[in-house]
């Protein structure tokens, strides 16, 4: 049902994103500044343990195109931050699955250990599983300050395992029980199929937190973060600078605006500093190798510029 609702809308025109500064209409494109670092996040590598449809990175067991990031090389970025006082607060780390990734918790722990509040993405399966000590003794050295969102896809078994394969309910509902356990900041984080409205999604999660016993709110933005579904091969308006009062959206909200990831490309000697989470394998969106460089305005050129953040409204970061 889930996969039948997600085909609904038309391919993808053609003529659309391929101008940065203007769009298939020949009206100006929407660009955002930088308001502030708020949040860098660190991809991890893009290997995953499972393969999802429609995974916006397309991770999965084979997909190494995302380097695994080291610890000193991350430790660059954060000496940056500090040098240069760039007041940034978090330091968010995504994949692929980050747990993946040997370097992981020791990353997450010289964050922690500098000031920072953290945030890691996860599936909550077996990689974090097999790294629980590591995250156990973050927890108790570090408390709240350490976050944790877990990717659930659905609140239906049937739903998650439609879009994450077979027999990936239970591993990850093992991981979610023994994080809640944990006195760290747990969340949830869901895609809103089309055709599911965002009440009955949270209305579902609601459920499924009280039959776990996992003490979430799912009526609160922060507890359960609901994503829209994206597909870069459907159609999508593009966003001109005419948008922002049509809509009513503040380019100051949007992800662009406080967030900056950096990634290291396979057979790269270095990272590389990109917009957002969104856009890791497109060499047009990349802003140089540090943080000083990356500072110009992201011109919104990718379909995900539109459903997920202009039109979709959603923020991968943790919040203030």
């Amino acid at each position: 049902m889930i996969q039948a609702m997600l085909a609904e809308r038309p391919a993808l025109d053609a003529k659309k994103f391929q101008n940065p500064t203007v769009t298939a209409k020949g009206e100006a494109r929407a660009a955002v500044a930088l308001a502030g670092l708020r949040t860098l996040w660190i991809n991890t590598g893009s290997l995953c343990n499972i393969e999802c449809d429609g995974c916006y990175i397309e991770s999965g067991p084979k997909n190494d195109r995302l380097a695994y990031i080291a610890r000193d090389e991350a430790a660059a970025f954060l000496d940056e931050i500090a040098r240069d006082g760039l007041g940034t607060r978090e330091i968010g780390f995504t994949g692929g699955e980050p747990f993946m990734n040997k370097d992981t918790a020791a990353m997450a722990g010289d964050a922690l250990a500098r000031g920072f509040r953290v945030l890691i993405l996860t599936n909550a399966m077996a990689p974090l599983w097999q790294k629980r000590a590591a995250v156990a003794d973050l927890a108790r050295r570090h408390g709240k300050a350490l976050a944790l969102r877990v990717s659930i896809d659905h609140f239906t078994k049937d739903g998650h395992e439609a879009v994450r394969g077979a027999n990936s309910w239970a591993p990850m509902m093992r991981g979610l029980k023994w994080l809640a356990g944990l006195d760290v900041t747990l969340s949830v984080a869901a895609r809103q199929p089309v055709g599911e409205t965002e009440a009955e999604t949270r209305a579902g999660f609601a459920g499924l937190f009280a039959a776990e016993g996992i003490a979430l709110d799912a009526g609160s933005p922060r507890d359960l973060v609901v994503f829209p579904d994206m597909d870069a091969a459907r159609d999508v308006p593009e966003i001109t600078t005419a948008c922002w009062n049509i809509l009513g959206v503040d380019p100051d909200s949007m992800m662009c605006a406080t967030a900056r990831m950096v990634v290291k490309r396979k057979g790269a000697a270095a990272p590389v500093v990109l917009p957002c989470t969104l856009l890791p394998y497109d060499h047009r969106f990349e802003m140089g190798p540090t943080l000083a460089g990356a500072g110009g305005p992201v011109h919104l050129n990718h379909p995900h510029c539109a459903t997920f953040c202009v039109l979709g409204g959603a923020n991968c970061s943790g919040g203030d």
